[in-house]
């Protein structure tokens, strides 16, 4: 029962890479290749792995992929690797290298993966169909054809791991786009797949908000002939087109393990270089000065709009309105080193911490107060787009001027504007983008940093 009531799909991709890279490293020492430089050759292979890997989108399987699409992967993964293997011995010039056992050596390679990818893909599936674990709540929009033909797939392909909980034909005289969204809500529903040809522009329009405004993942069955040209991301569910309207990059398995091995890494550089020091410092200053705790924690809206404890250096007087008001301009419950704190924003040093716990992340949306999530998703239209991914210690609005108080709409809305973008457009290089500017602004001092 416990299995069957969570899900471990972030630590498939971890777990193979781990489980290769230890593959195709422990093997060397299998034949007697004659390599001369070990450390070389071993970075060689595993950095060569992990590229053609990316490339190749080897991790990336979905769950209603099918054997021959993991039997292609395998194929142009290994055709790839024959190369850069052979190009060692001209790039390196190692001579006395066996090209016999190289060869060998790749042929234990290929069994013992490719055994270990079919094996995984085949269990996978049969935990989903016998467990029922790793499972998505599923609705269909319309009645036709098409979306029968999903509902078969649903119903009869058991490992894809899809739970369909029930059909709202648009055609129906009952049908009532409200009854839909409580019955979302109320059932825990992760995807919604539309018929486009049934819902009117309005209705399409509806769909999307509300999928938006309540982290739902939204997909559409295309019926319309006009609808192929626009920039949208296919999948076939057993030859069945289906259109994801947006495609989030943190979502993939090894994007996210790349966000996450940074924060763990930078998170952890903080700690042990900054704060094992600054913290008992800060803390007698802290103490000296008011009466309190010297860590002040407070209630925020995290990914999937998971509650969590956000933790700072105390910079106000213990006062019964932190948790629901903002700081002013001159706010009267900051304490003279709290001024000074917030100023450098070394107040958020202690999230470093949030990071390590898996609660946040180095960069992201800012996350915000319950009261104000609560507020702001009921008037804020694609407000809750935001809770898609971790919130962070800093982000692109943060950057862009739109920090600390809102004093206005406009500063709500350009913030979520830039949440976004940064959802949707996200990248290792736009991160460090991201923390270069705000070291920046930190020196240079910010006109809302109070």
């Amino acid at each position: 029962m416990f299995f069957s009531q969570h899900r471990y799909s972030n630590l498939i991709t971890p777990l193979s890479y781990g489980i290769d890279l230890l593959i195709v490293n422990i093997f060397l020492y299998i034949q007697p290749i004659n390599f001369q430089t070990p450390y070389l050759i071993h970075a060689y292979i595993s950095v060569g792995w992990i590229v053609i890997s990316v490339k190749n989108e080897f991790y990336k399987v979905y769950r209603y992929a099918k054997i021959t699409y993991i039997i292609r992967l395998i194929f142009t993964q290994f055709v790839f690797f024959f190369l850069i293997l052979y190009a060692f011995i001209g790039f390196f010039k190692q001579p006395i290298i066996s090209r016999f056992a190289l060869g060998q050596y790749f042929v234990f390679n290929v069994l013992a993966i490719s055994i270990i990818k079919l094996i995984s893909y085949l269990l996978l599936m049969e935990y989903r169909d016998k467990v029922k674990g790793n499972l998505r709540n599923v609705v269909v929009i319309g009645k036709n054809k098409k979306t029968d033909q999903l509902i078969t797939v649903f119903n009869e392909r058991k490992g894809y791991g899809y739970h369909f909980l029930k059909q709202f034909p648009s055609n129906s005289l009952n049908f009532d786009l409200e009854n839909c969204f409580d019955y979302i809500i109320k059932n825990n529903v992760d995807e919604i797949y539309c018929s486009v040809s049934e819902l009117k522009n309005e209705q399409l329009t509806q769909f999307i908000n509300f999928a938006d405004n309540n982290l739902k993942t939204l997909k559409f069955i295309p019926d319309n002939k006009h609808i192929f040209s626009k920039k949208l991301k296919f999948e076939y569910y057993d030859y069945i087109p289906v259109l994801s309207l947006r495609d989030i990059p943190l979502h993939g398995p090894i994007n996210s393990f790349l966000k996450r091995s940074f924060d763990i890494v930078f998170s952890l550089i903080v700690v042990l270089a900054l704060l094992s020091w600054l913290t008992p410092i800060l803390a007698i200053i802290i103490s000296l000065e008011s009466k309190g705790p010297v860590f002040f924690r407070q209630s925020r809206n995290g990914v999937d709009n998971r509650e969590f404890y956000c933790y700072k250096f105390r910079s106000m007087a213990p006062n019964h309105d932190a948790d629901n008001y903002q700081a002013t301009k001159n706010d009267m419950r900051i304490t003279k080193i709290g001024k000074i704190i917030r100023k450098t924003s070394i107040d958020e040093l202690p999230q470093f911490y949030n990071v390590l716990f898996g609660t946040m992340s180095v960069v992201g949306p800012r996350p915000h107060m319950v009261k104000h999530t609560n507020e702001y998703s009921d008037r804020v239209d694609k407000y809750m787009v935001r809770h898609f991914v971790k919130p962070g210690i800093t982000g692109l609005a943060q950057i862009r001027g739109y920090r600390g108080e809102i004093e206005s709409d406009t500063d709500i809305l350009n913030r979520i504007k830039f949440d976004i973008f940064y959802i949707e457009n996200w990248s290792m290089f736009l991160d460090i983008k991201i923390m270069v500017q705000t070291v920046i602004n930190a020196f240079k001092g910010e006109a809302k940093a109070y």
